[in-house]
């Protein structure tokens, strides 16, 4: 579990990450480099669910190992697939984190949204449905790892 006060707002308790894997995760269908040790350390704190398209088919394979729980969607509806995971988690419990048009409502639902700008770039609605906005998946993570970065951003 994850316990950030933000000064001026309310304390985030987080328990799940949820997140996106191509152009998220990963550029290109390979795993960006630093994600796996980031994601090692975030395990010993919160339940890591990647939910993606799979678009390049390569999530299963760059994830073994890793403790993270993959689910890969099905074609269609798969903005609300996303969301609906949130949901069931208990979405006031959940840090997103994502890049796609598919993750907006991922982003929107979850008690702490981060968007990732890279190589892939990020639709505009995701990026509006944000709390925050990262340069990188690595920094993204750095953000769960590293608290007093996200109360800096956010503090009222």
């Amino acid at each position: 579990m994850l316990d950030i006060a933000i000064p001026g707002d309310a304390t985030l308790t987080l328990e799940h990450l949820v997140l996106d894997f191509n152009g998220t995760l990963a550029i290109d269908g390979a795993l960006v480099p630093g994600v796996a040790d980031a994601l090692r350390h975030l395990a010993n704190r919160l339940d890591i669910h990647v939910v993606t398209a799979d678009t390049f088919g390569t999530a299963r394979q760059a994830l073994a190992g890793l403790p993270v729980r993959l689910v890969v969607l099905a074609p269609g509806h798969q903005a609300e697939a996303k969301r609906g995971h949130v949901e069931q988690l208990g979405a006031d419990r959940c840090v997103a984190i994502g890049n796609g048009h598919n993750d907006r409502l991922l982003l929107e639902a979850a008690a702490l949204g981060i968007v990732v700008v890279q190589l892939e770039g990020a639709a505009v609605p995701t990026l509006l449905a944000a709390d925050v906005s990262a340069p990188d998946i690595v920094g993204a993570l750095g953000l769960l790892l590293h608290p007093s970065r996200l109360i800096a951003t956010l503090r009222r």
